[in-house]
């Protein structure tokens, strides 16, 4: 009986390399999400366990520095009166926050996406927390060969990534840097690397080398900035409304 079990176990085929990415991206995200999460019991020994999960190095600095912060230092920045707003609807002025606040209610519903955590549906680390959902449903999808589905939540990831995301990646970063909480400070700062929103070095670069570069090397800040008339706005359904 033990040598038939080990056959069988031996016989399974391996998770495709392509779920094992998705897979890893998902836990990436999910450690990411928890970094901008307010402190709470079991909240440290979460960050700890998942940081020794996650290959990913990028992370490592802020979710070390994490679990010394305390719930009253948080709130200093990201609380009600804090001097950073985590919200995706306190930035720009051309946003309407009820559009906004409807689009994602949708979004999450569509992939049955019900966030446990006690934060608005724009916060930061809920909307983090979204994209990590669609790379482990794409994961999952993978493994049980279905393509269609990895597609859509493939699809749906990128989607939501061009039109709530990146652009709130940018400001935010900008808001956070040199705060007083260097874990978000960081957090922030790989937030916009994932994202794609280049460094202002990188933005200063690509206008120096090619001038006609430069509007869109700016577009990830220039929405939430309160600029919807941008050249390459990655909102085109609010860019000129």
């Amino acid at each position: 009986m033990i040598a038939w079990r080990s056959q069988t176990t031996a016989a399974r085929p391996a998770l495709p390399e392509e779920a094992r990415a998705a897979a890893r991206e998902a836990a990436f995200l999910r450690l990411l999400a928890l970094l901008f999460e307010r402190p709470r019991p079991g909240w440290a020994d979460e960050v700890r366990s998942l940081a020794e999960e996650t290959a990913d190095g990028r992370l490592q600095d802020p979710a070390r520095g994490a679990p010394t912060v305390g719930e009253g230092e948080y709130l200093a920045v990201f609380g009600p009166g804090g001097v950073v707003s985590p919200r995706e609807v306190a930035y720009g002025r051309f946003v309407d926050p009820g559009r906004v606040m409807a689009e994602l209610s949708g979004m999450y519903a569509a992939f049955a996406f019900r966030p446990r955590a006690e934060d608005p549906i724009d916060h930061v680390a809920v909307e983090i927390g979204f994209a990590g959902y669609l790379a482990l449903k794409e994961a999952y999808a993978l493994s049980m060969e279905d393509r269609e589905r990895a597609d859509l939540a493939r699809a749906a990831r990128a989607l939501f990534l061009d039109t709530h995301l990146r652009p709130f990646a940018a400001a935010i970063r900008g808001r956070l840097a040199g705060a007083t909480l260097p874990h978000l400070d960081g957090a922030a700062a790989v937030l916009a690397e994932w994202a794609g929103c280049p460094t202002a070095d990188a933005t200063d670069a690509g206008a120096a080398a090619d001038p006609a570069a430069a509007p869109e090397a700016g577009a990830c800040a220039a929405l939430l900035d309160g600029d919807d008339t941008a050249p390459g706005c990655l909102r085109p359904q609010r860019c000129g409304d």
